[in-house]
């Protein structure tokens, strides 16, 4: 071996070191979300209250943690026509990331979802939204990213949609369905302002971002293996 030989061997190893450490404090910081918190996403039961499958556009707008994520994962589901991130629960003066960070201003990163119930129901979106897109059982919380912003809310539109999201509710509680108690919270409608440009479609524009691929592909992934008719 020529000395030329070893030392670039030397510094290849040194960086396959250097990368390793810093894979070890990344999911650290970052940990994969688990699916279902220990609870496969097939045991997370259909709604037995749902809507109609009426064949004129429907808006959702759900709350669970990092916008990136939630949107990603509806783009990806068979009939729902948009998905937008935004903020919801505060006012339109503080409705911008800077803002919202601060963990004062009273929004949560939010989806607003228009989907046509002919092909997907507001139910089977809740169940979507339960199994495989966020913890329904975290706090203030989502994985990595903490505090009210990243809270779970439905944020039901009308008296239909407050009816479903009570009732599925009350049956994943009545049924155990998860480890821990449901804090996802049922609130009325209120104002969507969409996000800043940067964080639209920031899912399926960055793959290869570091939080996505340790976050939020595996949710797409359990999206294609538990609905697999829902998937696109």
């Amino acid at each position: 071996m020529t000395a030329a030989t070893f030392r670039w061997r030397a510094i290849l190893a040194a960086g396959l070191v250097l990368i390793g450490l810093a894979a070890t404090v990344f999911l650290v910081r970052y940990p994969v979300m688990p699916s279902a918190r220990g609870t496969a996403p097939s045991a997370i039961p259909a709604p037995t209250v749902d809507e109609p499958r009426t064949g004129h556009s429907e808006t959702a707008v759900l709350a669970g943690g990092c916008f990136w994520g939630v949107q990603g994962v509806y783009q990806h589901v068979k009939g729902v026509n948009s998905a937008q991130s935004g903020y919801a629960g505060g006012d339109a003066a503080t409705a911008n990331y800077e803002a919202v960070t601060t963990e004062t201003t009273g929004h949560a990163e939010s989806v607003r979802i228009s989907y046509d119930p002919s092909q997907v129901t507001y139910g089977q979106l809740l169940q979507i939204f339960f199994a495989v897109v966020h913890d329904p059982t975290e706090l203030n919380r989502q994985g990595p990213d903490v505090g009210p912003s990243y809270r779970s809310v439905i944020f039901a539109q009308d008296e239909t949609q407050r009816n479903i999201a009570d009732a599925y509710i009350a049956q994943l509680n009545q049924a155990g369905a998860f480890p821990a108690p449901i804090v996802t919270t049922v609130s009325s409608a209120a104002p969507f302002f969409p996000a800043e440009a940067y964080h639209q479609d920031f899912f399926d524009l960055n793959p290869n971002n570091p939080y996505i691929v340790q976050n939020d592909l595996p949710k797409l992934d359990a999206l294609r293996s538990t609905f697999p008719d829902l998937y696109r």
